[in-house]
């Protein structure tokens, strides 16, 4: 699915100071090459077998794609050890050209523009092993406590061509979505994406064929093996009646009954924040994994050890984190900011982490109210760092900071203050959702949609906390009536307005880079900056 590929084209790049050094790799995976911009992805069809014994796969993927100008050459990537073995077209083998984990295919048909073909890619290896899932991810090979197998993958970093070959880049998703099918041996339970279509039984082998009928990004699109039993929900949501369902180890089941009870909540809580649950036709679902957690769509997989908080913790230290599940609501969350909504380039993930992190807390705003929300997330700010800008550098596959989990989060509930309308905040968050729905988008597009809906010229504010490290700094000084205040650590025309407590009452401010007046009724004894914007301040001698 191929959107809005000019607005990527001409992105700002941002801070050349935190510039480094990227290699012909590195542009191969991370940008849209002339071998990856004449076709536009319709459909996968992906074959794979499993064993678990030798820690190998083999397998086909068929795609399914649309000319959109003529050319001969298609990039297809598959990262080392894996093995692209043949392409066939037409029954044809296709001549491979690789250059490390690209291969470029010479197809011999002619490829005429608008018409659809389809190319079918043969592989096999010993897939890399996952080496911290999710975040250095592969393939996770574990047992559970009864010694059988418990497989599974994460590869949103390292890309989905870890494992299987496809078209490894953001901006380009599927149409027609995917057909996945997972031979395992027969006394195993294979979970994919989607709903589950139909199992073949083979001699000693059991195939379980699942089918996704959304556009879908290659990372989201997994394969869960183990001893899994199932159970499942209606959920009446507001498009229609939606499938839940669970896949856990058999010896969990009852854990599971009980800590999943918050997903109905937290489809309640996303749907009012930010409507339609995005996937009704594939169903949504928990499957639990060897590792903590990650958003495959459709499919979130889970491994927080049936806890309340991060694995037992309060992230936030506000203890509202122990209110529920991280993994649920985190993951979950993503369904619409990193499956519905999805970013362009990974440079521009904070779409995807700054969005979720910030689901969080309008979780706990849903169940908990306002205040228990803002002391969330104001408390996950002890964890930012900010080391480097959390908006990366394009076309090279390089994210930004991990800054662009709490930090995003936290430059969303300070946009929450300026617009003033909680009303207002929640349609702009629907809007996004809506306008954006089942595409991938940049974060140029994100910041002038909001802020042409909030009406607020939002330039300024995107430049300091998108694309810089520094934290606008209020200092302020009090003589008398007065409160006199400016900014520092700020970028040119950086003006934004906080709200003071002034006596105990807010007041709103507008700081610039020169120093303020403003005058109050009563001699002023106190006086402070909202918590809930993200800005430091300092009391200064006169």
């Amino acid at each position: 699915m191929i959107k809005n590929i000019l607005p990527y084209v001409f992105l700002f790049i941002g801070i050349t100071s935190f510039a480094q050094e990227f290699t012909r790799q590195d542009t191969l995976r991370g940008s849209i090459t002339p071998e990856r911009a004449w076709w536009d992805l319709q459909h996968y069809d992906l074959q794979v077998e499993v064993f678990p014994s030798e820690k190998t796969i083999k397998g086909t993927n068929t795609v399914t794609y649309t000319v959109l100008k003529k050319n001969d050459v298609m990039q297809i990537d598959l990262q080392s050890p894996m093995k692209l073995e043949k392409a066939v077209q037409n029954k044809k083998e296709l001549k491979i050209t690789s250059e490390g984990n690209a291969h470029f295919i010479n197809l011999t048909k002619d490829q005429k523009k608008g018409k659809e073909y389809k190319v079918t890619l043969h592989f096999s290896g010993k897939p890399q092993v996952a080496k911290n899932a999710p975040w250095d991810g592969g393939f996770s090979w574990k047992e559970d406590r009864n010694g059988k197998p418990f497989i599974a993958t994460s590869n949103q970093g390292i890309g989905a061509s870890i494992w299987w070959p496809n078209k490894d880049h953001a901006y380009d998703e599927p149409d027609n979505g995917v057909d996945l099918a997972i031979t395992v041996p027969s006394s195993l339970v294979a979970v994919g994406n989607g709903r589950l279509q139909k199992t073949d039984d083979n001699d000693a082998t059991k195939t379980w064929h699942w089918k996704v009928v959304n556009p879908i990004n290659n990372y989201g699109i997994n394969i869960n093996i183990g001893d899994y039993v199932n159970f499942s929900e209606e959920y009446k949501g507001e498009k229609e009646m939606l499938d839940m369902d669970y896949w856990v180890l058999s010896y969990n089941l009852e854990k599971a009954k009980e800590q999943f009870k918050q997903a109905p909540k937290m489809m309640e809580a996303f749907e009012y924040w930010f409507g339609s649950y995005p996937f009704y036709e594939d169903s949504f679902k928990l499957v639990e994994v060897p590792y903590l957690g990650m958003e495959h769509q459709s499919s979130v997989t889970y491994g927080n050890k049936y806890k309340n908080g991060y694995l037992g913790r309060d992230l936030s230290g506000s203890g509202w984190g122990m209110r529920f599940d991280f993994i649920i609501i985190h993951e979950a969350g993503h369904e619409w900011f990193a499956n519905n909504i999805t970013n362009i380039d990974v440079a521009d993930m904070w779409i995807h982490e700054g969005f979720t992190n910030y689901s969080e807390s309008l979780y706990v705003d849903y169940h908990f109210g306002k205040e228990a929300a803002s002391e969330y997330v104001v408390g996950l700010r002890r964890s930012i760092r900010n080391d480097r800008p959390i908006i990366g550098t394009y076309n090279v596959q390089h994210e930004g900071s991990s800054d662009m989990y709490n930090k995003g989060g936290n430059i969303l509930h300070t946009l929450r203050q300026l617009v003033e309308d909680d009303k207002k905040w929640r349609e702009i968050l629907r809007g996004l959702n809506s306008e954006f729905y089942h595409q991938t988008v940049s974060s140029k597009q994100v910041e002038e949609y909001i802020s042409e809906k909030s009406g607020i010229d939002l330039t300024e504010f995107w430049n300091q906390y998108l694309r810089t490290v520094k934290i606008p700094k209020v200092e302020y000084k009090i003589n008398g009536k007065d409160l006199q205040f400016r900014y520092v650590n700020i970028i040119e025309n950086f003006d934004m307005p906080v709200i003071a407590i002034v006596n105990g009452n807010e007041e709103w401010i507008f700081p610039t880079s020169e120093w303020k007046t403003k005058e109050f009724s009563e001699t002023i004894e106190s006086a402070s900056i909202k918590k809930d914007f993200y800005v430091e301040s300092e009391k200064v001698n006169n």
